[in-house]
């Protein structure tokens, strides 16, 4: 089944929606929850953030490939999987999807529907941890999508959940969550004079994994047809 380009704008839109949803949501739920404790708090979002990506990818793939992710656009753009003005208009719905799902994780908890983050997350260990995060993220995507892609919701999952724990940055890795995590002054957050760096940091990573992959398996087509999932467009 083809899908036009609405529809894949719409699950582009909700997919991201909901995935800062569980982000923010699980982290507000967590620091409620932990009593001061924030690695019981970080573990809560960290298992939320993995299960919801599962079940994302799952559902939206077959519809958009399920990107959630302006660094991995990008990426399949680079490599002619997806023409470029679609590509800024999936940016575009990921990023206004990201901002939602903050709102609606906000709503849900009784919180002012939007606050400005206060959360400090500066620091060159932290910008090299969203390069290393991204990186792994673009070769977890590019290594299962073109030679095992049916493996791409699960490994994806895991990869963001480990990387919660292996980066000092807790890995964002997304620079459509990382502008929606500056509108939310919790525990997910980040203030929003921290969110270039990063978001410079992680596209810099996509590309450098997009680079190796192309050297590391060149007998494959020129063309990835398929990010994350196989999707018709």
């Amino acid at each position: 089944m083809k899908f036009n380009l609405r529809a894949r704008l719409t699950a582009e839109f909700i997919g991201s929606a909901f995935l800062v949803a569980a982000v923010v949501g699980s982290g507000i739920m967590g620091e409620r929850l932990a009593g001061g404790n924030v690695a019981i708090a970080l573990l809560a979002n960290t298992i939320a953030t993995g299960a919801a990506l599962v079940a994302l990818i799952l559902t939206f793939g077959p519809i958009s490939g399920a990107h959630l992710n302006p660094a991995v656009t990008v990426a399949d753009a680079i490599e002619h999987g997806i023409a470029w003005p679609d590509a800024l208009a999936y940016i575009a719905m990921q990023c206004a999807g990201g901002v939602a799902g903050a709102i609606i994780a906000h709503l849900m908890f009784g919180l002012r529907w939007y606050s400005v983050s206060t959360h400090s997350r500066h620091g060159w260990s932290l910008v090299l941890s969203e390069f290393v995060a991204t990186f792994g993220l673009l070769s977890v995507i590019w290594g299962c999508s073109r030679l095992r892609p049916g493996a791409v919701p699960f490994a994806v999952a895991s990869y963001i959940t480990a990387a919660y724990w292996f980066t000092a940055s807790t890995s964002f890795a997304n620079p459509a969550v990382t502008i929606a995590r500056c509108l939310s002054d919790t525990f997910a957050g980040i203030q929003p004079a921290d969110v270039p760096l990063f978001i410079g940091a992680q596209l810099a990573g996509a590309l450098a994994a997009t680079s190796l992959f192309r050297w590391l398996i060149p007998n494959l087509p020129e063309h990835a047809d398929q990010v994350l999932l196989p999707h018709r467009r």
